[in-house]
């Protein structure tokens, strides 16, 4: 097959990836997930522990070690087919902890501690690195055996170019799909579309190959048995000692490889799913795993020797002349590694960000919660960390040169994500696991396994010299990397596994036993380890009343978004009774802001940005023991009075509220009368001096002409005020009768602008706005509709108090609704105004001055009202910011 039509073949795949993740991603954005959350897409998006090392490497694998191969997907089956004792229970944490990896989880469990995150995100990303040259390799290799033209497939010409091309071109598709949003779940639909499809093509590919082997070559499954027996892999001798450590640490594997706790817990973790993907993906291990013998020993028989067995999946068809087949298993093994990477990647982009730029980005700019663009920062870092971290997989594949057993790369990163396995098992269901215990044991682990096996795995000479590999660091050779403690002759990856793991577990036991757990531990403690007994999410550990609202909104907005923040927030007002955007700041509602704020950004920087608000007051250690030591009875009757008196707080705050509201209005009101009937006696007497001047004659022309003019002046400013009173009544009373009519909003807008433009026209006023989406017709009564945006746009004019004033005008279209915003960057409406702008007779302007009486927001309000919509003040825009909701379709009411 030419090598042109491969890479033509290779692109046109990859383009149809793009295209499924793409239209996955716009359906999701139009909130049609309905089967991408399905049981099935889970599934197979758990496919991506089958990596090209389970595509390729499995075959090579069982042609070097025979039926060793299997502890590789009979571990992860065993922990699926046992999925209650563990992983639901993960499940369950995800969910209501809203963690965005396994560096999360383990900060989240101690106490939120950042430090702990980078401890594991380093190890992950170190040992995702031999795991990323595997798959950079392996893409390489199959290249090969098309470029050279010979089954052995070892005569690829720049074989590092073709790495670069592939790290390239695999980072794009990642950066495209895997960044585009900071999603409050950190949930990727198109990505996961993808890795659904690729799960199919690799099964598929690796099917009909077998296939092809067994009835093609082999002569149908009689003849393959006698094969086997006559072939090397018969000789094979079962190890109890290392099939036992590569079934541990492939069951531990699946649990701790930052890319299947992304698809397992972050994407789509629901315990239905779980429960499906328990039989369905060891059946699905089971067929990728069903002809990996078959295609060992016939491609032992038949390839030349020396030909290397990792890519007896492409020799063995190009062999017999099978080049559609052949290009089948290319875009298998091409899938298998492609699918890895990308979620693997994302996976550690999360963790970096979350747990080592964002953390050094507020350490440096304290009030970077409130004053900078946190989506910004977040989505660059994630973007710039992919790229690292496909440059140290690049790096390691260049220093490495390219092992020739795939399979012993993948086991070095197996043993590597294994050391999270004691902190994270002890946080499950270890209530006195400490964070200082976590920490000494991760760091004793992942420090033993660096030393025996990862340094090592580059050859002596390399990482380590030739003399530490044979008399030890400093000739101490009880210390040497393969002979640790003076244990000489072992396999040495038994020997890192049995050494990093029995530290790692000894310090986390040791050290735990002998520290105390702070508050935030103790909380967190009881919140995992009594995950089903807690749906609530676990005590919470902010103090009360500690919080401004409209700080944590501006915070929310910086994070999840403008819309999503005023969503969230109006929610809960709702919930509180309340109207508008800003609840009350209760402990239950800042507890679980923190949640949904460590979706995006992680639990440890989502608490410090918290903590910078409300002050970092938690309960006491006292207070927590005190509770701790209370009986079930108490605790249920305490809830019950808790509950009762925030209800009655929560009650007396809104008849405060409403008092106050009242005692405003009431002076609102009295000042309206006075303002009225200053406002009705003005030009009543302007008119009576005037008229009476005219009656007398005798006057000139000119002057005459001057005093008709104030007259008729006069009486406009008259009749517009009984107008407004007027209108405001029948609007009240629902009387009002509508024009109905088609209209475009930004004719709308532009008529408003013009109208409001003689209101103060002599300030530069900078209008900012998007045609494209103002662009949308309603159906609604226009002429009343551009009333209200005359209002809110001559207001902004009137009082913005900036010194150039500016007015951002945003039109968005959302469920069948047509959202305005009018914001301006003034200094906006003090918070004790927001409660009463709306109402009548409301003036924040000085009551003695000459001009409106107050009515014009209350009649924009009962307008809206009419229209079917609403008009409401945003809170924590910069400056004055209204939104006018109304719908794309208003019908007549009957009469």
């Amino acid at each position: 097959m030419p090598f042109n039509l491969l890479v033509l073949s290779c692109l046109a795949y990859v383009a149809v990836l793009f295209s499924v993740a793409f239209l996955a991603e716009r359906r999701a954005a139009m909130g049609r997930i309905g089967w991408l959350r399905s049981p099935m897409i889970y599934t197979l998006s758990l496919s991506i522990y089958c990596t090209a090392w389970t595509f390729y490497g499995a075959v090579g694998y069982a042609a070097r070690s025979g039926l060793e191969f299997v502890t590789i997907y009979l571990g992860p089956t065993l922990v699926f087919v046992g999925w209650w004792l563990l992983l639901r229970k993960l499940v369950a944490i995800g969910r209501q902890q809203r963690v965005t990896s396994i560096a999360d989880l383990i900060s989240s469990r101690f106490g939120k501690s950042n430090f702990l995150g980078v401890v594991v995100t380093l190890l992950a990303v170190v040992a995702a690195t031999p795991y990323i040259a595997l798959q950079l390799q392996s893409v390489t290799l199959s290249f090969g055996v098309f470029a050279s033209g010979t089954p052995e497939g070892w005569a690829l010409p720049d074989r590092d170019s073709t790495a670069i091309w592939v790290a390239g071109g695999l980072a794009l598709f990642t950066i495209l799909f895997g960044t585009r949003n900071l999603d409050a779940k950190e949930q990727h639909h198109g990505v996961v579309l993808a890795i659904a499809v690729e799960a199919v093509v690799k099964l598929v590919a690796l099917l009909a190959v077998g296939v092809f082997v067994v009835w093609g070559l082999a002569g149908g499954p009689v003849e393959l048995f006698q094969r086997i027996e006559a072939s090397p892999i018969a000789d094979w001798e079962l190890q109890p000692g290392r099939w036992a450590g590569l079934l541990f640490v492939s069951g531990a594997a699946v649990i701790c490889l930052p890319r299947m706790f992304q698809v397992m817990i972050v994407e789509d973790g629901e315990e239905r799913h779980m429960a499906r993907a328990s039989w369905a993906f060891p059946l699905y291990l089971l067929l990728m795993s069903l002809f990996i013998v078959p295609i060992a020993v016939i491609g032992l028989e038949r390839m030349p020797e020396g030909a290397n067995p990792d890519m007896f999946m492409l020799t063995l068809p190009l062999a017999e002349g099978q080049g559609a087949l052949a290009m089948l298993a290319f875009l298998g093994g091409f899938s298998s590694a492609t699918s890895m990477v990308i979620v693997e990647s994302i996976a550690l982009a999360t963790m970096v960000s979350n747990h080592v730029v964002m953390p050094i980005w507020l350490k440096l700019r304290p009030k970077a919660a409130m004053s900078g663009d946190v989506r910004r920062i977040v989505i660059l870092s994630r973007r710039l960390a992919i790229v690292a971290v496909l440059t140290l997989g690049y790096l390691y594949y260049r220093l490495s040169g390219g092992s020739a057993a795939l399979a012993a790369i993948g086991l070095i990163a197996f043993v590597g994500v294994a050391q999270v396995l004691p902190v994270l098992v002890g946080g499950l269901y270890w209530r006195g696991a400490t964070k200082t215990g976590a920490a000494a044991g991760l760091v004793t682990g992942f420090a033993v396994w660096i030393y025996t096996l990862y340094l090592p795995s580059f050859g002596p000479g390399a990482a380590l010299s030739v003399a530490v590999f044979e008399q030890g660091p400093g000739g101490i050779g009880w210390l040497r990397p393969q002979a640790l403690f003076g244990v000489a002759g072992a396999d040495p990856l038994l020997h890192s596994l049995v050494w990093s793991l029995a530290l790692n577990t000894a310090a986390f036991c040791i050290v735990s036993l002998f520290t105390f757990p702070g508050p935030v531990e103790r909380m967190q403690g009881v919140a995992f380890v009594n995950v089903f007994d807690a749906e609530g999410g676990g005590p919470q550990g902010w103090a009360r009343g500690r919080a401004e609202p409209e700080a944590l909104l501006v915070m929310t907005q910086r994070i999840l978004g403008n819309e999503a923040a005023l969503a969230l927030f109006a929610t809960e007002a709702r919930t509180q009774g309340k109207d508008g955007y800003l609840p009350d700041a209760t402990p239950d509602f800042v507890a679980g802001l923190e949640r949904r704020l460590a979706g995006s950004v992680g639990a440890a920087t989502a608490h410090a940005m918290i903590s910078q608000i409300v002050g970092r007051a938690t309960v006491s250690v006292e207070d927590l023991m005190a509770v701790a030591n209370e009986t079930a009875q108490i605790m249920e009757y305490s809830a019950q009075l808790e509950t009762q008196r925030e209800e009655l707080t929560r009650t007396a705050r809104q008849l405060r509220e409403a008092n106050e509201k009242l005692t405003q209005l009431s002076v609102q009101k009295d000042a309206f009368l006075s303002q009225i009937s200053h406002e009705l006696r003005t030009p009543m007497t302007s008119i009576r001096a005037f008229s009476e001047i005219l009656t007398e004659g005798d006057l000139p022309p000119e002057m005459v002409a001057n005093y008709g003019r104030i007259i008729h002046e006069e009486a406009i400013r008259l009749t517009r005020l009984l107008d407004d009173l007027l209108d405001l009544s029948v609007l009240e009373n629902g009387s009002v009768q509508l024009n109905l009519g088609l209209a475009n909003i930004q004719q709308l807008i532009d008529r408003a602008l013009a109208s409001a433009s003689h209101t103060r026209p002599e300030r530069v006023f900078v209008i900012h706005r998007d045609l494209p989406s103002e662009n949308l017709f309603v159906r609604t009564d226009a002429d009343r509709l551009v009333q209200v945006f005359i209002n809110l746009i001559s207001n902004a004019r009137k009082y913005c108090d900036a010194a150039a004033p500016e007015l951002k005008i945003t039109v968005r279209q959302k469920s069948g609704r047509v959202s305005v915003d009018f914001a301006d960057n003034g200094s906006g409406i003090p918070k004790q105004s927001q409660a009463i702008i709306f109402e009548k007779f409301a003036r924040l302007t000085d009551q003695t001055r000459a001009g409106g009486a107050g009515l014009g927001l209350a009649i924009c309000r009962e307008v809206m009202a009419n229209l079917g919509g609403t008009i409401t003040y945003l809170p924590g825009q910069g400056g004055a910011a209204f939104r006018v909701m109304l719908p794309l379709r208003l019908e007549q009411k009957a009469a």
